[in-house]
């Protein structure tokens, strides 16, 4: 494969309507887009309407909702002519990472295509370098599917450029990923805060402590004994897989932030889970009304026994 050399962020706006429409026929009519080149930090952009096969007018709330009028799409080009133009503005695919804020962006870079004749090749090309930012950020940062906008504002920065423009909303895009490649304790206190302190304000030196008794807190709700009713384990099941996607980032450790006691604490968790679950199947294969928890995981498990 060969070396990556830039990061190519883009957007589409398409055709819309406050009465709705299927996905297949809103048609792309503006791409956005930057590259970054990994070496020099340098940005270039590239914003292009696109002319849609569709010939009925825009309505107010299209063009209202993104800053396009139908003088602009008459005088555009085809999405053929368009997309022609962006591979010869990347420079090379095999060298360039695809990254959109949803992908929605790709699913319509696909459709479009497909309704255009483009080979299928081309786009697989491109598919097969792509990100999902957004859906990287809702794992590892934000918990909710933030818009471009609510990230920007969980690292304290505010939107540069006019919104619903596809090339600005994949410079912002670009600033949010840089933060979050470049700074990952920052992206990771964001991320206690998010799925675990709930918006608590901690102190920078205090966050392991309290990050301790958080993991001991949680599952200290889980058990109230070694025999629990079929109905109730199930309960303690999901609870307890909630609680393992909780703490993955945790575990994780992307910043280093974490002291090794609760990374250990994580994984026991991670083991409990998987014990119970095994247990619970068990136990359900049987027809048994009752769960009985194995001896070992009461006695060994530091989560239980710091509770004792």
């Amino acid at each position: 494969m060969a070396e990556l050399k830039q990061f190519i962020f883009f957007d589409f706006e398409m055709l819309c309507s406050d009465e709705g429409m299927s996905f297949e026929s809103m048609e792309a009519i503006r791409l956005g887009a930057v590259k970054y080149n990994l070496q020099t930090k340098e940005v270039l952009t590239f914003d292009e309407y696109i002319k849609p096969l569709s010939t009925k007018p825009l309505s107010e709330f299209c063009k209202e909702l993104t800053g396009i009028d139908n003088q602009h799409l008459a005088d555009a080009s085809s999405f053929q002519q368009v997309l022609e133009q962006f591979l010869t503005w990347v420079g090379g695919i095999k060298k360039s990472r695809f990254f959109s804020w949803s992908p929605s962006d790709l699913h319509r870079l696909k459709v479009d295509s497909r309704i255009h004749g483009i080979p299928s090749s081309t786009i697989a090309k491109i598919e097969k370098r792509y990100v999902d930012f957004q859906e990287i950020f809702t794992k590892r940062v934000s918990k909710t599917n933030a818009s471009v906008e609510s990230a920007l504002q969980l690292y304290g920065l505010d939107f540069i450029g006019e919104k619903h423009h596809p090339m600005y909303d994949s410079y912002n895009t670009l600033r949010i990923y840089l933060k979050f490649l470049d700074e990952p304790i920052q992206s990771d206190l964001i991320m206690l805060n998010q799925f675990i302190f709930e918006q608590e304000p901690l102190p920078f030196n205090k966050v392991n402590a309290k990050l301790n008794h958080k993991i001991l807190e949680d599952f200290s709700q889980l058990l109230a004994n070694d025999v629990i009713h079929m109905k109730e384990a199930r309960k303690i099941l999901k609870k307890t897989s909630k609680l393992v996607k909780k703490y993955n980032n945790v575990l994780i450790n992307r910043s280093g932030l974490f002291t090794d006691e609760n990374i250990k604490l994580i994984e026991e968790l991670v083991a409990f889970y998987h014990d119970f679950l095994n247990t619970f199947n068990e136990h359900h294969s049987f027809s048994s009304k009752v769960l009985i928890l194995d001896h070992y995981i009461t006695t060994n498990s530091t989560l239980y026994l710091k509770q004792g």
